[in-house]
């Protein structure tokens, strides 16, 4: 797949703790972005946070959390992050989406042998 210069950057800002089907919500977002065939997607696992609730998620041994901070990078043109937008709409029922313009310098991967 070949990216144009001009992207977007989907961000979503979810909890560990929150599901899909009885799955974890990280992980349905990520496999309906690659049904999508969407360009890729990076999950990332906070150790420290706090959203509207205002209420501490964190890794620390005292204060053990069962719900951290988990954050979905989707880059991928305008008409790709369209199409995965009524899926977030439908499940995600807590946390924070951002979207922006990104500058896409290189996207390579290995050709299968």
């Amino acid at each position: 797949m070949k990216l144009p210069e001009k992207g977007l950057l989907l961000r979503i800002f979810i909890g560990e703790s929150d599901r899909c089907e009885g799955h974890p919500l990280y992980e349905a977002i990520v496999n309906e972005a690659r049904r999508l065939n969407m360009a890729g997607a990076t999950v990332l696992k906070g150790v420290m946070g706090f959203g509207a609730s205002s209420r501490i998620h964190t890794t620390k041994v005292l204060r053990l959390s069962e719900d951290l901070p988990m954050v979905i990078e989707i880059i991928d043109k305008k008409e790709r992050i369209n199409l995965l937008m009524p899926f977030l709409d439908a499940h995600v029922k807590e946390g924070l989406i951002t979207l922006e313009e990104v500058r896409v310098i290189k996207y390579r991967h290995k050709k299968p042998d």
